[in-house]
C-alpha cells in the first residue's frame, strides 16, 4: 500500500511526463508569401532538423532549423526569371545564405488560448535573434507522432532586411516591397 501511495504521489507531483518528437523534414512544409506593390511572390523553404517537446497538451520547448539555401519560388514560371529572383533572395540584399545558411526557431513556452496554442520563442534570421509569438492550431498527438499548423506574420525589417522597404527608403514607387511576410507551416514530427 505504501508503494502504491508513493507512486500516486510521484505521478501527481510531477504531472504528465514530457515527450520529445523529432521533426520530419520531408513531411514538414513551409510556404512563404512576400508582397509588393505590384503583386506577390510565393515559395517554399525546407526544414533541416528539429525537436519539439510536449508536456500534456502544451509545447514546452524545442528547436526547428530551416535550410535557407532551399528557398524556392512557386509563382514564377519563366525559368530565367525564377532563377534571378531566387538568386536575389539568397543574396546580401535579403537572406545572405552564403553567410547565414540557416534560420532557427527556439521554442521557449506555450499556453492554451481560445485561438489555439500560443507559442513564444526566439527566431534567428541572418544572425539576428528576435522574440516571436504565434498560434499553433490543429495540434494532434498520436502514438506515432505529432502534427500541427501555424501561420506567422513577420516584419522582416526587425531582422535588418530593409531592401525595398518604404519604411527606410522613400520614392520607391512600384518597386516597394512590404515589410511583412507570412510563413504557413505544416509541421510533422515523430517519436
Amino acid at each position: 500500500m505504501k508503494i502504491l501511495l508513493a507512486a500516486l504521489f510521484t505521478v501527481s507531483s510531477f504531472g504528465v511526463m514530457a515527450q520529445t518528437f523529432n521533426v520530419e523534414p520531408s513531411a514538414t512544409k513551409i510556404v512563404y508569401v512576400g508582397k509588393k506593390v505590384t503583386g506577390e511572390h510565393t515559395g517554399n523553404l525546407n526544414v533541416k532538423s528539429g525537436k519539439i517537446t510536449l508536456k500534456g497538451e502544451e509545447i514546452t520547448g524545442g528547436e526547428v532549423v530551416v535550410d535557407m539555401n532551399s528557398l524556392t519560388s512557386t509563382d514564377l514560371t519563366d525559368a530565367e526569371y525564377n532563377a534571378k529572383y531566387v538568386g536575389h533572395m539568397k543574396s546580401e540584399d535579403f537572406f545572405n545564405t552564403a553567410k547565414y545558411p540557416e534560420s532557427k526557431l527556439v521554442i521557449k513556452s506555450s499556453k492554451k488560448t481560445a485561438k489555439g496554442l500560443e507559442v513564444k520563442g526566439d527566431l534567428t534570421i541572418i544572425g539576428q535573434t528576435k522574440p516571436v509569438t504565434f498560434i499553433v492550431t490543429d495540434l494532434k498527438k498520436t502514438d506515432a507522432g505529432l502534427t500541427g499548423k501555424s501561420n506567422l506574420t513577420l516584419n522582416r525589417t526587425q531582422w535588418g532586411l530593409k531592401y525595398g522597404s518604404n519604411s527606410f527608403f522613400k520614392g520607391l514607387g512600384d518597386k516597394a516591397i512590404n515589410d511583412d511576410f507570412t510563413l504557413a507551416i505544416d509541421l510533422a514530427a515523430k517519436k
